[in-house]
């Protein structure tokens, strides 16, 4: 069934395309997504394990901007994963559909902080 899910909302979107376009945002995504470190599926509620993925990007479908923020808010209590949420109006890297991103909270921090990410924020 999950891979059901993968297949169908790969399709539908070139990700390619979009992870090459927000590499000046998120650097990493497009060489995670050609190592297949990234997993696309339909959200169905349940949050995955991230496994040996660098990101899961769960496409919501039928929402609203209001209603995907709310939504990312909550998820974004955890302390092992950190989530972001993107739709086709979110500005210039804005995805071609809504999505929500589970990463892995440290590996992330520690991605930010090699890229220079915080360095304004600490000096």
């Amino acid at each position: 069934m999950a891979e059901e899910k993968k297949a169908v909302a790969e399709e539908k979107v070139d990700w390619s395309a979009y992870f090459e376009r927000i590499k000046p945002v998120c650097p990493w995504s497009t060489a995670a997504w050609k190592k297949g470190q990234i997993q696309i599926t339909k959200w169905s509620g349940e949050v995955y394990d991230l496994g040996n993925n660098q990101a899961i990007v769960y496409i919501v479908p039928d929402t609203n901007r209001r209603k995907l923020k709310k939504l990312c808010r909550k998820l974004d209590t955890n302390i092992k994963y950190e989530w972001l949420w993107s739709e086709p109006t979110h500005g210039d890297y804005a995805s071609p559909v809504p999505i929500l991103i589970q990463q892995d909270r440290r590996k992330l921090f520690d991605l930010r902080f090699d890229t220079g990410y915080y360095k304004e924020l600490i000096g």
